[in-house]
């Protein structure tokens, strides 16, 4: 299933899925009765008699991936799926995609969304340069940026050489700035009374800030750091 969705436009969605059946030479009335299944459950059975041209985004990429699976392949390949759709959208596909996997499926997803790799892979691999630099779940590969990540936003006019240095004891890894210089982040490991020691360290350095969190890192912070040694 490629990047784009590839369906007839002057077919009705009934009418594209049975096509496909009848290239995979399934008899008639066989691929008939799986287009009626598939659009149910890619929840397009209320627009199965209009043509694809008139779907929204989302439903003609809903159609695409149903197409896909009228020959009830054993792997599927998906080429960033949800490309250009909306929140909305790239939720439903989610779900679908979901579902191809709970009946059974092996799915191979291309995407340049990392949030969609997190929530949906169950081993990911990071490819950079056209090399895949590192592999693992979720889990493995943000723990290789410490599994959390100190955030600091800065007050204005404040001094970020002497922001970094105070954070420097409590880094596991590089302390990253914006642009701007207002925002801070470091991998940390996370222990008792973390956030309380940070503010005091800065307010020691003269540095005052508007707020200070912890979050897990992201698969976003994973790719710049792997990124970031493998350059």
């Amino acid at each position: 299933t490629g990047q784009y969705a590839s369906v007839d436009e002057m077919l009705t969605g009934t009418e594209n899925l049975i096509m496909i059946g009848r290239l995979l030479e399934i008899p008639r009335r066989e691929a008939k009765a799986r287009a009626a299944e598939l659009l149910e459950r890619f929840e397009l059975t209320g627009a199965a008699g209009r043509a694809a041209k008139t779907y929204s985004g989302g439903m003609r990429r809903r159609l695409d991936l149903a197409a896909s699976l009228v020959g009830e392949p054993r792997v599927l390949f998906l080429d960033e799926p949800t490309t250009g759709l909306d929140p909305r959208a790239r939720s439903q596909v989610w779900e679908t995609i979901r579902g191809v996997v709970a009946g059974g499926a092996t799915v191979l997803l291309t995407t340049q969304y990392l949030e969609e790799a997190d929530q949906l892979a169950a081993r990911i691999a990071v490819i950079d340069g056209g090399r895949v630099i590192a592999e693992g779940t979720s889990a493995e590969l943000k723990s290789r940026v410490g599994g959390e990540q100190l955030e600091i936003n800065l007050a204005a006019g404040q001094d970020v050489a002497a922001a970094v240095l105070a954070l420097e004891p409590f880094a596991k890894g590089t302390v990253q700035q914006n642009d701007i210089g207002d925002y801070l982040a470091v991998p940390v490991s996370p222990t008792e009374g973390l956030t309380t020691e940070v503010v005091r360290a800065l307010d020691t350095a003269g540095v005052s800030v508007n707020d200070v969190t912890i979050r897990r890192a992201s698969l976003d912070d994973v790719f710049f750091s792997l990124t970031k040694e493998a350059a």
